[in-house]
Formats: C-alpha cells, structure tokens, sequence
C-alpha cells in the first residue's frame, strides 16, 4: 500500500481458523499459565516499507515512548517464535495492523502478506494470550476473518471533512474526548458500512447512518477493533484517535505516556523590541516597549483566559525578562505608581507571583562570539537584579537572547529578520556554556526552527556536545512576528513572508487576521495534540493592548483553546519552567534506557514486573508505582530501575 485509497479488491471466503492451535515454542508454553504472562511490547504488523500505516502507528508510538517492533510480511515471515519467548512469556500485549488483510499485489493477483498458516499463528496468539488487535484500515467483507462489516458506500473525501459521531462504546474507548465530539475525517478514503445481523461488534464510530468503527468479537473470543477510513500522520483525525486505538490494544498498560501542554514564553520583559508598523515602516530606536497598561491587560487576560476555560485553569505565562531595562528603585504597587515609578517595574513587582520569570540575559546580547566575563556577567546580573525586584527565578534555566550563543546565527550580526544560518551546536560559544555551567545551569532553551536543535526523540532534549551537563530544550516558534504589536501590523508581515507575493509564498490570497489566527492555531494545536511539552515563544511587544484589553498573544491563545476545547476533556498543562525541563531530561533518559528495559503483565497476579540491563529510568502508564499521577482516567508512573533488580508493581488494565 503506497497511498491513501480503497483497499484491493478483498478475497471471498475467510481463512479457516485451527481453533486446536497452540502457539508454543517449547513445553514450557504447553503449560497455561504461561499464557497469562506478556511483555509490555506491541508488534505492528504491515506489508512493507511503503506501507503508510507504518509511519502512522509508529509516530504514535514514538510520541507515548512504548516499545513495539514492526513485522513487514511480504518479506519477514510470521512464527511461533516471533510471539512467544522460550520460557512461554507472551512477547506482546497488543497487535496492531496497518490494514485488516494486509494484500499486495504479485504480479499477477493480490495475495496476503500472511499465508492462511501465518493467520493462525497469529489468532492463535491473541487467543490463547487474550492480547486484542486493532486494524487501522479495514474494509468491509470477511477475508482473512469477519469483523461484521457490510457493503455500504465507499469514497475519497478532500479537504472539507465530514462529521462523525462516538457511540457510547466509542466514547468509552476514547474516553480523553469531549461528550459529543466530532472527529473530522479528511484527505481520506471512507467505507461506510453497515454491521450484519446477528454479529458480534459493537459499533463505535459513525458518519450519519453510516458505520466508521467497529469492536467485535471473533468466534474463538478474540477482541478486536477496526477503523473504515485512512488516516495518516498528519491529519488530526489520527491525532485524535490513533492513542486511543493502541490504549484499546494494550488495555491501558504500556511503557510511556501521553499528556497534553500548554506554555507560552514572552521574551524581552523590560527591554524595548523594533516596531513594524502597518505602513511596512520599521521602528527600530527605541521601537516598542510594552507599558504598565500593557501590563495589566496582560494579567487581567490571563486570569480571564483561566476562569474561562476549566481545562486550563493554572496556566501561567512565562516571561523571559532582561534585567537592565527594569527600575531597581521602583515601588511595588499595583495601583497608582509614584511619579518617579517606572510603571511597567512597579506593576510587574506586584504581580510577582502570578507569572514564571525565565533569566534572559542583563541586557539581551547576541551571545554567539561573547567572552567568558561578559556571559558570566549577563547570566549573573539578571539573577541579581531579579532578587531585588522579588522575582522567583529558577537559575538552572536560561534563554540568551534569540537563542544565541548555540550555533545558529546570521552571518549578519545586524539582521534580525532573515532566517540565520545553522552552523550545529559545535559551533556555540565555549564562553558561554562554560560560565552557564559555573553559574548552576542546567538547561538551555533552543529553537525547533533549528535542525540542530531538534531532539532524535520526542519531547526529548539534547545534552550539549560541547557541555553535556546542559541539555538543550527546545522551543516552538510562532508566526506572530517578534515587531508586531496589532491585528495590521501582523497581517502585513504574514502576507510579506506568505502571502502569494511574500518571500516563502504559501497562500494563494493574502490573508486576513482572523484567517491567520486560524492558521497559526492549527500549527499549534498539531504541536498541542501530540503531546509535545515545548514552549510557544512570542515577544513583549505582542502584548501591546491594541484596544478594547486585546493583544496578540491571547488572541493566540484564545484560538488555540476553543479547537482544545471542541475535541479534549483531559486538562492542558502548564508546568513552570524548571519542571517542564526536568520532565524533558527525564523523557530522554527513558528513552535512552527504553531498549534495555523488560516490562512483563501477569494476568493471574494483577502485576507488572520492569527489569533492566543498565540503570534506568522509565515512564509506564497504569503501574501503580509509588508517586504516581493521574492524568484523565489513566495513571502515569515512573519507574527508577538498577541494574538487574526487578521491580514488581500492580497493574490496572482498562477494561
């Protein structure tokens, strides 16, 4: 399968199912318990490499952090051996297929990448491990085996997608889900279905009258479920729904996690940032500075913007201030300041608390050829000044200005508008890292607009190659440009970048505010229903009141929100920004000791036992482990491993 359309033609008939088989790769599996025994490991099972459900399941199994191996059966055979250990230990908890038969053309007729042999091997499996299959793709039919779906209507649907509805088993399977939801369906080819009388499936998926999902039971007892529609990486319908697909799978059990995030950092409190007004004009001395009023719309946004919405209630933003434009002197008041006041110091020292402060640097330098006294210095001063204004800042965490300092920069030192040249993290600063290092940094911010800033996993960060006590935790840029400060000012960079006449022409029209709005907040709500923790980055002079207690920022924001709040009813987070770091270093050590780690369920016992190679650290969701969270109806845990002790936890599977 090597695009989005209509399965082949299926086969007549079903493959006979041998209810008499016994998987079994020694006289240890003969024995029953054995069969109550599986690893926490799913097996993706597709045709070949160009088959797209691979890159589908497997972006959802990267993003939780689980441990899967993929099975291409037009070339890889399928044995007793690929499922089940020597000691009779089950090797995984879930089976999912990219489609329900798996066919391919031969040359001469379409054929299975499994032969009716490997099918049995297969459902005898499931069967006699009670591990469930899910189909990502199916049509209706009964070849290799009857899921219950009957002969509808079928088609390709385009950009504009068509509504769906969750049954009451849906919704249970997708509980994280609003009551209600509509999951768009696009750029797909549907089945619509009907189920036959008298079979054993509930429907969990509908378009109108038309059946989208099923889960079912097959006549041996294995569950079962599938979808009618494709569903690639990058639409949101997968993003909506393939977690729940592998939740369903493995019953809830499974190495790694998923939740969802919210932050936004505001860079350059205090400094001023150039100015681009709406006639194409360019302020840049003095530009913009944001004012006391900007200030108190600012908080008074945000605590509206959390009263509003019950699933964001703690979110915070983050402000990442330079030290030398506030005024040491300045009184703490959240009312009138004294004539000698600087209003923007004053009000910010009364609203404290209600913000997390990110060190930026004393006076935002380019820091990429700084020497060691002056990083030392730019590092040191902020945190100074910080204290004297009553700011709690987390020194370990620090953001240089326009990510400075970390091997991206343009050859033009004057240019702050065209994209710099990425030159890899070998090329930072030496002075700066090491006297972030002597200062008590542990994480650095850097910038996925980067290649060498980007993680090798998800939600990971980077240890510096030149400093690997610093890890390198990036952040997502945005369209709302760092010198607007109105609704004008924006359209007219967006259109000059993407508009059909801009320097990366994208859009075939120019676009207004509220079309890009809408843009932008779709970007955000891909990162948003990944389950990617990075920071969303603005500027200060996006929070300009702009009229009415508007600013760009929470226009954003607000966008961004009303598309969480038409599909989610598990809450966004917002942790400051230490622990969004720690949470970050702690996904990449799961990653990196993930290959070394065993998980296996014991049905009979109710427990999970984690064994590990090498030292380790690991994320597994519903092993009630000390210091376990909940998050939605799940519960996340994680698990510090030595060497060769096991650690056994008890389980609580979803039904």
């Amino acid at each position: 399968m090597d695009k989005l359309g209509p399965l082949p033609k299926a086969k007549k008939g079903t493959v006979p199912v041998k209810r008499s088989t016994k998987v079994a790769t020694s006289a240890k599996a003969l024995d029953a318990a054995a069969d109550d025994r599986v690893g926490l490991r799913v097996l993706v099972v597709a045709v070949d490499q160009d088959d797209w459900g691979i890159a589908t399941w497997r972006s959802v199994l990267n993003r939780v952090g689980a441990q899967y191996d993929v099975l291409l059966s037009r070339s890889q055979s399928l044995s007793a051996a690929n499922l089940v250990q020597p000691d009779g230990t089950g090797r995984y908890n879930a089976i999912l297929l990219t489609n329900n038969a798996l066919l391919y053309f031969d040359g001469s007729e379409y054929v299975s990448g499994l032969d009716a042999g490997e099918w049995n091997v297969l459902w005898a499996y499931e069967r006699d491990y009670g591990v469930r299959q899910v189909s990502l793709y199916a049509g209706y039919g009964t070849w290799p085996e009857d899921y219950c779906l009957r002969p509808g209507s079928e088609g390709g649907v385009g950009d504009t997608p068509i509504g769906t509805q969750l049954t009451a088993a849906g919704a249970g399977v997708f509980d994280y889900l609003k009551t209600g939801v509509n999951v768009p369906i696009s750029l797909s080819y549907v089945y619509r279905s009907t189920v036959a009388p008298d079979c054993s499936a509930d429907v969990i998926m509908t378009s109108g009258s038309d059946v989208l999902g099923v889960r079912s039971t097959s006549a041996d007892g294995r569950e079962r479920m599938a979808l009618t529609f494709t569903s690639n990486q990058y639409l949101p319908q997968a993003d909506l729904l393939t977690f729940g697909l592998f939740r369903w799978a493995t019953r809830g059990l499974f190495l790694g996690e998923q939740r969802h995030y919210l932050n936004a950092d505001v860079d350059d409190w205090f400094n001023s940032t150039d100015h681009l007004y709406p006639d194409g004009t360019l302020e840049t001395d003095p530009g913009y500075r944001m004012s006391r009023a900007d200030a108190v719309t600012t908080y008074n946004r945000q605590q509206s913007f959390r009263a509003a919405n019950p699933l964001a209630a703690n979110f915070k933003l983050n402000i990442a201030y330079n030290g030398e434009g506030a005024s040491p002197t300045s009184s703490a008041t959240c009312g009138t300041p004294w004539p000698w006041d600087d209003g923007l110091t004053s009000y910010s020292r009364c609203r404290a608390a209600d913000f997390t402060w990110i060190n930026h640097t004393f006076s935002h330098p380019k820091m990429n050829f700084t020497d060691y006294a002056t990083s030392y210095a730019e590092i040191q001063e902020n945190l100074t000044r910080a204290a004297a204004l009553g700011f709690s800042v987390d020194a370990t965490v620090l953001k240089t200005g326009e990510y400075s300092g970390l091997g991206v920069y343009h050859p033009d030192p004057n240019n702050d508008i065209d994209p710099p040249t990425d030159n890899g993290l070998g090329a930072s600063n030496p002075n700066l890292l090491q006297a972030a290092k002597d200062l008590g940094v542990k994480y650095l911010h850097g910038n996925m607009s980067f290649g060498s800033h980007q993680p090798s996993c998800f939600n990971c960060g980077i240890n510096h190659p030149l400093q690997p006590s610093l890890l390198v935790v990036p952040d997502w840029p945005t369209n709302i440009a760092y010198h607007t400060t109105a609704p004008a000012e924006e359209t007219l960079f967006y259109n000059s970048y993407y508009g059909p006449n801009g320097k990366f022409p994208f859009f075939s029209t120019d676009q207004t505010y509220a079309q890009i709005l809408d843009n932008e907040s779709d970007v955000a709500m891909q990162h948003v229903m990944s389950g990617s923790v990075y920071s969303h980055t603005f500027h200060q002079g996006n929070l300009r009141d702009y009229g009415s207690g508007q600013n760009l920022v929470f226009d954003w924001l607000n966008a961004v929100m009303a598309k969480y709040n038409g599909y989610y009813n598990v809450p966004l987070l917002t942790p400051n920004w230490g622990d969004l770091a720690q949470y970050v270093e702690n996904r990449t050590k799961h990653f990196a000791g993930l290959g070394g780690v065993s998980a296996v369920y014991d049905r009979a016992a109710g427990t999970v036992t984690f064994t590990a190679d090498g030292d380790a650290a690991v994320f597994a969701t519903n092993a009630a482990a000390p210091g376990a969270t909940a998050y939605g109806t799940d519960s996340i845990a994680r698990l510090t491993l030595t060497a060769g002790v096991p650690v056994t936890v008890t389980a609580s599977v979803r039904p």
